[in-house]
């Protein structure tokens, strides 16, 4: 089996280390909303603010968005709506939490496998609308998965 690129493999690293497993920073998005019920899932600090289940599903979106834009494709189809903050479920129940967490871990996953078998040459070309160069995206999604965990961690906290 060949070895990863050196670059492709520490981008891999970073990927997981914001998500899953353990952060020398201390927890990642996976281990943030580990456990948590559906009623501390949608608890808001105050009306018209994010619960950690918005903050999920936009994670989620975000990766599938970076993803798509590694792969150069058009639009394709998250399955939720809208872009960007997607509506949670009208039911909110531990069901319908469960599969959301399987949505945002599908979509590392997914994530995971595009920038695995990007041709390591790709990295410094630009995305489509040429502002980001695609290691940036990369290091980017992963930074955004920190930055809401973070918010994750601070929700936990008002909540007792």
């Amino acid at each position: 089996m060949a070895r990863p690129n050196p670059r492709i493999a520490l981008l891999l690293e970073v990927l997981d280390h914001a998500y899953e497993g353990k952060g020398w920073h201390g927890t990642t998005l996976k281990g943030a909303v580990r456990g948590l019920t559906p009623r501390q899932a949608t608890w808001r600090p105050a009306p018209n603010r994010h619960c950690i289940w918005d903050l999920v599903l936009h994670a989620a979106y975000w990766k599938y968005a970076v993803r798509r834009r590694l792969a150069g494709s058009s639009r394709g189809a998250f399955p939720r709506a809208p872009s960007n903050w997607p509506r949670m479920p009208g039911e909110s129940g531990a069901r319908a939490w469960k599969a959301d967490l399987a949505l945002l871990d599908r979509e590392h996953r997914a994530l995971r496998a595009a920038v695995a078998g990007l041709d390591p040459r790709r990295l410094e070309e630009r995305g489509a609308k040429k502002q980001w160069r695609n290691v940036e995206m990369i290091h980017g999604i992963a930074a955004h998965d920190l930055y809401h965990t973070g918010q994750i961690q601070l929700l936990k906290r008002l909540q007792k």
